[in-house]
């Protein structure tokens, strides 16, 4: 619950400044328009101007109206729609809902701005039908909603933070990091993948992965790629260390699965459990492709990520970590147990592991 509330909070912070740097926009380009319908506006009925400062106060008012409400609709599209409808669909359904919101919001800021601009203004019933400057008012909000809605597709699809990287040009050229890696696996999966068949099993992954990225954003996460019913995902080293993200995702995430098991059994019969392994230090990082850009990593680390949790299976532990990491947590409320120096799959040293329990 608290998180869901943090979620909110930000996502009304981003979109009340969003509307209302866009309604400013506004009322800057139609204040200057000169010798224009858009000059006349500004006007009273006493042949008075009225000074930008004072629209630039009505615009900000009906962005912090209209954020707060498109903030609102956002944020329940994402919980309870988002997966139930086409993003296309999606995107009509809400363009629907704010054009009644836009009207509803326009009839209440135009009645105060009457007031205090001393100017009759159109706001008898249906006044918004055939006047020319509210569906312009409306083409505007549409090409910024749909702004918005193409930049938060991206931002989700790039993952957070990488498409702005992407736009500076940061990883044009390959660059040394310091990141931490988990690869999360679903156990048991050629099992649960035959009792289920290709598409109940295909749903169940879906359903996994959704849940996980309910959370992720919490723990200062970004998934780096799934691959089958595994997901892979990184932090930089400040992100992940810092109250031990890195470890309290993936609680987070069984928490989660546990307290939805009832759904989960219900749709397919199961409780899903996952196991993964972590691991971090110095590896490269570069953009590559030209046709389908991604953000690529390449190193050590990730093929020794991956290794340690496919020993997960051999120890019968949900959760393994290098020692090297270990060392730069302080897993105080954790069960730590050595499993000593192991040889990893196609490597020629070995590396000391130790398994993570929660404390009974």
């Amino acid at each position: 619950m608290k998180q869901s509330i943090l979620q909110f909070l930000k996502l009304q912070i981003i979109t009340i400044l969003f509307w209302v740097l866009s309604f400013c926009l506004f009322i800057t380009i139609r204040y200057f328009e000169i010798g224009t319908e858009g000059g006349k506006a500004f006007v009273t009925n006493y042949d008075q101007v009225i000074p930008i400062t004072q629209w630039l106060q009505f615009s900000i008012l009906i962005g912090v109206l209209v954020g707060f409400f498109y903030g609102i609709i956002e944020f329940i599209s994402d919980k309870l729609l988002l997966y139930k409808f086409s993003t296309g669909l999606l995107i009509l359904l809400k363009t629907i809902v704010y054009l009644l919101l836009l009207i509803l919001s326009t009839n209440f800021v135009v009645g105060l701005i009457e007031v205090q601009i001393d100017r009759n203004l159109p706001n008898e019933p249906g006044w918004w039908m055939e006047n020319k400057v509210f569906w312009l008012i409306v083409v505007y909000f549409n090409i910024c909603s749909l702004i918005f809605s193409f930049l938060k597709i991206a931002i989700e699809n790039f993952g957070h933070g990488v498409l702005f990287n992407q736009l500076i040009g940061k990883y044009k050229r390959p660059r040394e990091e310091r990141r931490i890696f988990m690869f999360l696996d679903l156990q048991s999966s050629t099992t649960i993948a035959e009792q289920l068949g290709h598409y109940k099993y295909s749903q169940l992954i879906q359903q996994c992965f959704y849940d996980l990225n309910s959370i992720i954003n919490n723990f200062d996460a970004n998934i780096y790629q799934y691959v089958g019913d595994e997901a892979v995902i990184s932090w930089t080293f400040e992100k992940g260390l810092k109250q031990n993200n890195c470890v309290e995702l993936f609680y987070k995430f069984q928490d989660k699965l546990v307290k939805k098991e009832k759904i989960y059994l219900k749709q397919f019969g199961i409780i899903p459990k996952f196991k993964a392994g972590l691991h971090g230090g110095t590896l490269i990082v570069t953009e590559v492709g030209t046709i389908k850009k991604e953000i690529a990593y390449h190193g050590d680390v990730i093929n020794t990520s991956a290794r340690i949790q496919g020993e997960c299976n051999k120890y019968d532990e949900t959760l393994l970590i290098s020692e090297s990491l270990l060392q730069k947590l302080k897993l105080h409320k954790y069960k730590l147990t050595s499993l000593g120096d192991i040889t990893l799959k196609g490597k020629e040293s070995t590396l000391k592991l130790f398994s993570i329990n929660k404390l009974n």
